[in-house]
């Protein structure tokens, strides 16, 4: 675990907001056979399932548009792709997909302390309830924001703000837990305190580089930290 030298929260966050693929659930493999499926069709080159690791995060559009060849990402092919995936991935959505082992303990640990629960994803809105619905029935988050028309994906922080208005929490009683760079940026945009957890798609140094206040391996970093009752033992 690493932790960067700022004061932390006392005497417990009152929200915590996650990050959906490579946070909570380990969809890498449906997208990619999803992806690879469009280009495939189109006569495109196909891409090893670990490649996807740093192809996602950032959208669909661009999940396409970086998968593309670089002759081949004009407008035109873009959306051709754009709109195949779109259609496709509703035929791979959760075939494969499964929580990661950290996130129920995290969650239980959380919901015991009374921590408001939200999910911020760039992965399309409609899809994001459905991964929530089908894997998270009875975890209590309230809201649950994808990618809307007529938003900003992040790292913008808007979402994250609009999730905090709704709560009527100050950003800084707000953890948010996310897997990549634009996570972690996500969260320095909104004032949270940012994680960056190692079980998802990026590396450490790339959390670190990107603004993250701790980098976890596993839930039991987040508990040896921030544990109100050890606070109040003291």
């Amino acid at each position: 675990m690493s932790v960067k030298s700022r004061n932390t929260p006392s005497p417990f966050f009152k929200g915590a907001i996650f990050d959906l693929d490579g946070t909570l659930l380990d969809t890498l493999e449906d997208i990619a056979d999803a992806a690879n499926s469009v280009l495939n069709d189109l006569s495109y080159p196909t891409h090893p399932v670990e490649s996807y690791k740093y192809h996602v995060g950032d959208g669909v559009k661009t999940l396409m548009e970086r998968v593309l060849p670089e002759n081949a990402r004009d407008q035109v092919n873009v959306k051709t792709c754009l709109n195949a995936m779109k259609e496709r991935y509703l035929k791979f959505l959760n075939q494969k997909a499964t929580p990661y082992p950290p996130v129920a303990e995290l969650l239980d640990f959380l919901k015991n302390q009374r921590c408001k629960l939200g999910v911020l994803s760039n992965k399309p809105h409609h899809l994001t309830l459905r991964c929530i619905d089908d894997f998270f029935p009875d975890r209590e988050f309230e809201p649950v924001l994808g990618l809307r028309e007529g938003h900003m994906a992040k790292p913008d922080p808007s979402g994250a703000l609009e999730i905090a208005k709704q709560w009527k929490l100050k950003p800084e009683e707000i953890v948010y837990f996310g897997d990549t760079s634009t996570d972690m940026k996500t969260a320095v945009n909104a004032g949270f305190y940012a994680i960056g957890v190692l079980w998802g798609f990026r590396t450490k140094t790339e959390l670190i580089d990107s603004g993250a206040d701790m980098v976890i391996a596993d839930a039991s970093d987040f508990f040896d930290t921030f544990n109100p009752s050890r606070e109040l033992a003291h």
